[in-house]
């Protein structure tokens, strides 16, 4: 029988394996030299100033603090789109703020610009984008619009690590930017995330509410320079990366450009083998300089033989593992609850109910992406 074929298996070698061994014999575990090497390579590898950027224990763990530092809160309303995981909504109520949640523009997904237009008000603060799939936002008629009605731009990156908009790389254009090293992510470190502050002020008080709201972390009060006291300068969450995710990360990024060449093969050879089925496939713009690549997400034509989820059932018992990115946030029920009738997202919708990600990594062989491709002929074609 054939292995199963994981939707977005990540691609672990020996370098992470023996770094992470290293970190156990090293008895160091928490936050410390690995991170803070790990802070460093990313910024060299996005172009960021050295010291711009704070590892975390998740994307949404910064999104919640670009959220905070940003000054956002009770009474705000920060707007973002409709195709997007919970998380980058989660995080705006759990500021206190007002989500407000518009629409995707055809044929990329990314949220509207235009309709970020009308959306704004007298208690907008701040603007969330997404770049779905890796493909980025239209950003400089958002960055025109945030820097016309000053608001906060923020961007989650959780898909575009490689990504540039323009010859400008994503997460340099916004205000703060947002990172994901998830384990379906283009690298990871199992869990974890990374943020961008383009204001040093903001990040060092992002740094401090990422660990207690203390004012120094562990490897600073217990390295080889001795013990420090610590002050809570203003309650702070558990945000902080650890050693051994960062030793994990370190040699992802290392390989980075190479991942991304292979699911650029992958991508290029989905958008040849799947031509003719009852498919929509993803597109991209002219202007994007680099797409990160991190999904492939179908669209099953209505009056297709089998609908999304019957088609996903089917791959299943063939051994082919899908994902769904994503129903959109108005079809979620806390959402749908809090805000019916109020927020109108039929592209999002409509995308949310008849999507599938496709296997999807660079970790992915040449058999097992042509396995997919003959799967989905035989089921969509019978």
């Amino acid at each position: 029988m054939e292995d199963y074929i994981v939707f977005g298996k990540p691609d672990i070698q020996e370098a992470e394996i023996a770094e992470v061994i290293d970190s156990l014999k090293s008895c160091w575990l928490g936050t410390g030299p690995k991170v803070q090497r790990f802070e460093k390579d990313f910024s060299g590898y996005k172009g960021m100033p050295q010291g711009s950027v704070a590892a975390l224990n998740s994307c949404t763990a910064a999104l919640h603090l670009s959220l905070l530092a940003a000054g956002v809160g009770l009474g705000d309303e920060v707007i973002t789109t409709g195709l997007t995981f919970c998380a980058t909504v989660n995080s705006i109520v759990n500021t206190g703020a007002t989500p407000v949640v518009v629409d995707v523009a055809l044929p990329h997904y990314n949220i509207d610009p235009e309709l970020i237009r009308k959306s704004i008000t007298g208690s907008t603060k701040a603007v969330v984008v997404v770049h779905y799939a890796g493909v980025s936002c239209e950003m400089t008629e958002i960055k025109n619009l945030c820097d016309e009605f000053g608001l906060v731009l923020i961007e989650d990156c959780a898909h575009a690590i490689e990504g540039y908009y323009e010859g400008s790389p994503l997460g340099m254009i916004g205000d703060y930017s947002c990172f994901s090293f998830y384990a379906t992510k283009n690298i990871t470190t199992g869990e974890g995330g990374m943020i961008y502050s383009r204001d040093p002020q903001s990040l060092e008080r992002i740094k401090t509410l990422s660990l207690h709201g203390m004012s120094a972390d562990a490897w600073g009060r217990f390295s080889d320079d001795g013990y420090n006291h610590y002050h809570v300068t203003e309650p702070g969450f558990k945000y902080n990366m650890m050693d051994l995710q960062a030793a994990v990360g370190i040699h992802q990024l290392a390989r980075i450009d190479s991942a991304w060449e292979k699911r650029r093969e992958c991508y290029e050879f989905y958008q040849m083998e799947l031509k003719g089925l009852p498919v929509s496939l993803p597109r991209h713009h002219e202007y994007h300089s680099k797409v990160s690549y991190h999904l492939f997400p179908i669209l099953i034509e209505k009056g297709a033989s089998l609908s999304r989820d019957q088609l996903m059932l089917k791959l299943h018992e063939r051994g082919i593992g899908t994902g769904v990115h994503y129903q959109s946030i108005m079809s979620q029920p806390y959402y749908k609850s809090r805000f019916s009738g109020v927020y109108q997202t039929p592209i999002a919708d409509d995308f949310g109910n008849r999507t599938i990600s496709l296997p999807f990594s660079a970790s992915l062989s040449e058999g097992e992406r042509s396995r997919v491709v003959i799967a989905l002929n035989e089921l969509l074609n019978s």
